[in-house]
């Protein structure tokens, strides 16, 4: 395996009856690269990621992983039940041996620390998902794989979450790969775009893949000028969308 690689897929098949859910499909990801996987409903991405994972054998091809890669993973879907009696404490804890200050350390780090005795049931979509993201990175991963990871988030929360990504990649080193639905306001924090639809139908830089016509065959239009789009005002939005003044906003806003 090229060193230079944490996690690479080689023509990689996967079929189950007479469905070909992957087609010869091949990515990459470095350290501290940011890359995204993106195609419609039923193209494959999640089956891609539990490949990689080593939750599903693959067909045909290969994945190598660098020597004793830690990953951390953050699922597409994450229901908690409304009767679970736990705290984010808790929940913190079962992602492995931590001391508190740890747990306290990366929910400060995702903006959150205030949760830390928080009912889990009680988290917003917004506050779920950053602690989703601090007990994946209590792994002290190479690797972050994040599946959907503003799914239910509205625009503003997008933005928030994606900046938080891009300061992770920063700040540690790691790389990430994320799975989407389409590019949108992902493009702002993806150093790399894979459109996926069982087969890679094409691979390159943000700018270039929303103008692709294999991504405009799929979406349908260039979305390129809405997803690059940079706004700037005089006011901070938190991580649900809220708008508050630039002077109260918590660790994480975006100041635009």
């Amino acid at each position: 395996m090229d060193n230079s690689f944490l996690i690479q897929a080689d023509a990689v098949s996967v079929t189950r009856g007479e469905n070909r859910l992957l087609d010869k499909v091949s990515l990459a990801v470095r350290p501290r690269q940011i890359v995204t996987l993106v195609g419609p409903n039923g193209a494959g991405k999640t089956t891609l990621v539990r490949v990689l994972l080593g939750l599903m054998a693959a067909d045909a091809g290969k994945v190598e992983r660098r020597d004793d890669l830690v990953i951390g993973y953050v699922p597409q879907r994450f229901a908690v039940p409304p009767s679970l009696p736990m705290d984010v404490d808790a929940f913190l804890r079962l992602a492995g041996a931590s001391s508190m200050a740890q747990r306290r350390a990366v929910l400060a780090e995702m903006g959150v620390e205030d949760l830390q005795q928080r009912p889990l049931r009680a988290l917003s979509g917004g506050e779920l998902q950053r602690v989703l993201l601090a007990r994946a990175l209590l792994r002290i991963p190479q690797l972050l794989v994040l599946d959907e990871p503003a799914q239910g988030l509205d625009v503003h929360g997008q933005q928030e979450l994606y900046s938080l990504i891009a300061r992770l990649r920063d700040s540690t080193g790691c790389g990430v790969l994320m799975i989407s639905h389409d590019l949108h306001l992902v493009m702002a924090a993806t150093d790399e775009v894979v459109c996926l639809e069982r087969h890679v139908c094409c691979v390159g830089t943000p700018e270039a893949i929303s103008r692709h016509p294999e991504y405009l065959r799929l979406f349908g239009a260039d979305l390129s000028g809405f997803a690059v789009y940079q706004h700037h005002h005089d006011h901070v939005h938190d991580l649900h969308g809220n708008v508050v003044a630039a002077s109260t906003c918590a660790e994480g806003c975006k100041h635009d």
